[in-house]
């Protein structure tokens, strides 16, 4: 059993987004030092095992996490077809802020900070719901991300934000270095070697996931 393992308590949570419902998995710890939001994109579900995997080290971290489908099952096999709800960072903002709005309702997260987990087109939405939401938002992560889609909205952030990128994402890792020349907060773009876009490569992940936790643990109170 991992350390902290048996202090998480795991539950389905439904979260209200404007019209629709959207299904998520809430894991708190016995005394969490914050909470983690997940912001998926490309075609993605709180489902992703890569992730789950990021959780639980966060887990481990003694962070709370909250993974959440940012599309409803509908949503998601129109955008199996079309590939294109994924790339509509309005949408997926909007629902990020709803989410974050609902998270910071509940009893058991008063006082304690949030950050933002963003990979792929899910860091946009995360930079723009930072953005938006900068009194609730303390930090984010971006996982090959493509913040140069939350375009000049990336210059309103206020959350130090990390930006992990692999060594041979080589188109993303210079859209990461464009968004960060917008950024006008604590940023930081950490490059890990021989990695392609999903961290596939041996122990690439768990570099993601220790990037992460470093990042969160210094950043959220």
């Amino acid at each position: 059993m991992k350390a902290g393992e048996s202090l998480t308590k795991h539950a389905p949570v439904s979260v209200p987004a404007g019209k629709v419902v959207l299904q998520g998995d809430l894991s708190m710890p016995s005394e969490p030092r914050g909470i983690v939001l997940f912001a998926h994109g490309s075609g993605s579900s709180r489902h992703s095992p890569r992730n789950q995997y990021v959780a639980e080290v966060l887990h481990e971290r003694s962070l709370g996490t909250l993974l959440v489908d940012l599309l409803t099952a509908g949503e998601e096999q129109e955008d199996d077809v079309t590939a294109q709800l994924r790339f509509d960072i309005g949408l997926l903002t909007q629902r990020l802020v709803a989410i974050t709005d609902w998270l910071v309702s509940l009893p058991e997260i008063r006082g304690h900070d949030i950050g933002l987990f963003g990979a792929s087109t899910g860091a946009a939405a995360a930079l723009m719901t930072a953005a938006e939401r900068p009194d609730l938002i303390k930090a984010v992560v971006s996982r090959g991300g493509r913040p140069d889609l939350a375009g000049a909205t990336a210059s309103l952030v206020r959350a130090p934000t990390l930006l992990i990128v692999g060594g041979k994402d080589t188109a993303v890792i210079q859209m990461n270095r464009a968004a960060m020349a917008l950024m006008q907060c604590e940023t930081e773009l950490k490059i890990v070697p021989g990695a392609t876009h999903l961290f596939e490569e041996r122990g690439t992940l768990a570099q993601v996931a220790s990037l992460a936790g470093d990042w969160f643990t210094t950043h959220l109170v």
